[in-house]
């Protein structure tokens, strides 16, 4: 499987809480929900929905799980919401218990999350996606574990919050192979490892 990450990004690498106002508020951040000014369907919305078609899975932190799994559910009846519901997912988390989640979903605890991950990449199928969990984002990029990286970068300057590169990482050259621009001026650049 190949992993891919996706994440909305402001222009200084800020990628903490795009959905809403109260979804992370650590250090202070808030600025919740900053990307709804420039989310278009066609563009921003079909990132999401070409990436989603070519997943076999999707792979989430505890936190983002939880905001994902709250509000997908109720959105059934919607083509993207469906296979958003329908499709195996798989959260990393120390703090859930093995009974605790739902919405089609295995824990992996987070003691054990780098060797699961690399064994899940090691088996056949489509792509293992990450949207969203910073934490686990920056742990795959620190590893080396991911396939391909889709930036969903809105122009906007947020000033400080969670980002997904680690500091003193190891260097990793990308080639990109497609970017996209909405009328509201985002990028959506997806970069392979060269």
């Amino acid at each position: 499987m190949r992993i891919v990450i996706v994440e909305f990004m402001s222009l200084d690498g800020v990628v903490q809480a795009p959905g809403a106002p109260g979804e992370d508020t650590d250090g202070g951040f808030a600025h919740g929900g900053w990307t709804h000014p420039f989310f278009d369907p066609e563009i921003v919305g079909g990132a999401f929905a070409g990436t989603l078609a070519n997943a076999d899975a999707l792979l989430y932190g505890r936190r983002t799980w939880e905001n994902m799994a709250a509000a997908w559910p109720e959105r059934a009846g919607d083509p993207f919401a469906d296979q958003m519901n329908a499709i195996r997912k798989y959260v990393v988390s120390d703090t859930l218990g093995d009974g605790e989640q739902a919405w089609n979903t295995t824990r992996i605890p987070g003691d054990k999350a780098v060797a699961r991950i690399r064994e899940l990449r090691e088996t056949e199928g489509g792509d293992l996606v990450v949207m969203g969990s910073p934490t686990l984002a920056r742990t795959l990029l620190q590893e080396g574990l991911f396939d391909e990286l889709r930036l969903v970068i809105m122009p906007v300057l947020l000033g400080g919050g969670k980002r997904i590169f680690p500091d003193g990482g190891v260097l990793h050259t990308l080639k990109l192979v497609s970017t996209v621009t909405s009328d509201a001026g985002v990028n959506v650049c997806t970069y392979q490892r060269a």
